[in-house]
């Protein structure tokens, strides 16, 4: 079993938590999780970029000039592509963007994602996140403790007033709970706090 340090607000350890290594410390699978990410991704675009062909731009009923005698190459409309103003060839239309993964691949992609963060020391444990007010100074200070410098993911398990208060003004932090947490999440930060309890319940889900 993999072990790590549990550690207080103030940065110290007091004790060391065994891990499950079929969530924390199993091999990381690149091809799910890069797959993870991209349907991730591609859940969060809006698929409304639109634009008009040429039976949908306004104008254009009336044939610019006779077909021959003018000099000019023939044309049809006003409204053909290559026309100012004219239809868009190609161009997008509203679609969905989603994409599909099966159950077990995404266990098992959240599971290569924790892994990454264990095996690379970008996993630290708090004993819990119970803070005494909601002022972001305070929980700036945590953050010193616990020497977390740049991008992190906050995770803790009960409902958290004070802990998603204090974290809100901080851009470098994203806060969730728990059973919400995914791969986006872990692979888009440097730093993977969570407190013990969530530990538990994500392995009681992953195991």
């Amino acid at each position: 079993m993999a072990n790590i340090d549990v550690l207080n607000l103030k940065g110290e350890k007091v004790k060391e938590l065994a891990l499950k290594d079929a969530v924390w410390n199993s091999e990381v699978n690149n091809n799910v999780l890069h797959d993870a990410i991209v349907l991730a991704m591609a859940s969060l675009r809006q698929g409304t970029a639109s634009t008009k062909t040429r039976s949908e731009v306004s104008g254009g009923g009336r044939k610019p000039w006779k077909q021959k005698g003018t000099g000019n190459a023939r044309q049809g409309s006003t409204r053909s592509p290559q026309w100012p103003g004219g239809g868009i060839v190609f161009g997008p239309k509203p679609r969905s963007y989603d994409k599909k993964q099966n159950r077990k691949e995404r266990r098992l992609a959240l599971k290569s994602a924790l892994s990454s963060k264990y095996q690379d020391k970008e996993l630290i444990v708090v004993e819990n996140f119970n803070l005494d007010t909601n002022k972001t100074k305070d929980f700036a200070k945590v953050l010193e403790n616990l020497k977390v410098n740049s991008k992190a993911t906050v995770v803790f398990d009960d409902e958290n007033v004070n802990l998603v208060l204090s974290a809100r003004n901080n851009k470098m932090v994203n806060v969730i709970n728990a059973s919400e947490i995914n791969v986006l999440d872990v692979v888009n930060s440097d730093y993977l706090v969570i407190d013990e309890a969530s530990v538990k319940k994500i392995e009681e889900v992953l195991n």
